[in-house]
């Protein structure tokens, strides 16, 4: 996401730094959006800055990471640094930086997503998964919609909400990724690797799952053959459950209100959060819809 660097952005950066022992001189924006990401060129790590009160989110993602390495699952690697800190009232966390990579292909990330949900449980609270995080806060700030619109996007989360409380049964309940994408399930020269660990939960292993699925039935993001690669290489179709479409449709929500939140602060996200939401409401057509990706 483009947009300007607040001063107080760069003063939050830099107070976590200093209580890091890291120098923030020459810092570089990765990405802004719900968190920031920077570069601290200096030291090869990557500061990951939260929203407030995520505090107890941000400990979780550095419990994550140590449980999954000692695991051996592959992760992104934690810097060597007492975290997370606080800074100016927001959590921060410090990575390695990752070397070049890619998204996964389809094989790869079923693999990890195998090996993921096949481990037991940890010894420190996960939570339950919450599919609908944020979507709330979403539609409040999507004034680019007409009020129409945002009405019909609240009474499809009502609906959703209801479906996902009564959703049939289906596999056992494990750890999940929550964001399984595949810009999170990433292949780099040290093979492939999970990073963005700010979901983690337990949960059904369906929601990770249906990430691919959506690529493949909705947006369009990817073929039907990249997507039979991926259930041939996980051992399992979630499309065939009979819970698909109401975790699909939660996984579609949330791309448009995450398209018409940023759509406020960036005009050139607006066009595609009223395309997602013409989409949605069947003005465009049948699946899958040509879903431009926000980065």
């Amino acid at each position: 996401m483009k947009s300007s660097v607040s001063a107080h952005a760069r003063e939050v950066l830099k107070q976590a730094c200093l209580a890091a022992g890291l120098d923030p001189k020459g810092a570089e924006v990765i990405r802004l959006a719900e968190n920031q990401t920077w570069r601290l060129p200096k030291h090869r790590i990557v500061a990951r800055i939260a929203r407030p009160g995520q505090s107890a989110a941000a400990l979780r993602e550095v419990q994550v990471a140590q449980w999954l390495t000692a695991n051996h699952v592959p992760v992104v690697h934690l810097a060597a640094i007492r975290q997370p800190v606080e800074a100016a009232g927001h959590p921060v966390t410090f990575w390695e930086e990752l070397p070049p990579n890619r998204h996964g292909s389809p094989t790869e990330s079923a693999q990890l997503l195998k090996q993921l949900h096949a481990l037991a449980a940890p010894n420190f609270e996960l939570g339950y998964l919450n599919p609908f995080v944020r979507i709330s806060e979403r539609l409040s700030v999507a004034t680019t919609l007409h009020n129409r619109d945002r009405d019909w996007l609240k009474g499809l989360y009502a609906d959703l909400k209801s479906a996902w409380a009564e959703r049939p049964s289906g596999r056992a309940d494990c750890v999940v990724h929550g964001d399984a994408w595949p810009g999170n399930l990433i292949h780099s020269a040290e093979g492939p690797l999970l990073i963005d660990l700010e979901r983690f939960s337990l949960g059904p292993p369906e929601w990770d799952l249906v990430s691919t699925a959506v690529r493949a039935r909705t947006t369009g993001a990817a073929t039907s053959a990249e997507y039979d690669e991926f259930c041939a290489a996980y051992g399992y179709d979630v499309t065939e459950w009979g819970g698909y479409p109401i975790l699909a449709g939660i996984r579609e929500l949330r791309m448009a209100t995450y398209a018409a939140q940023h759509a406020k602060g960036n005009p050139e996200w607006a066009d595609q959060a009223q395309h997602r939401v013409d989409c949605l409401r069947g003005r465009e057509g049948a699946r899958p819809w040509n879903w431009k990706g926000i980065i």
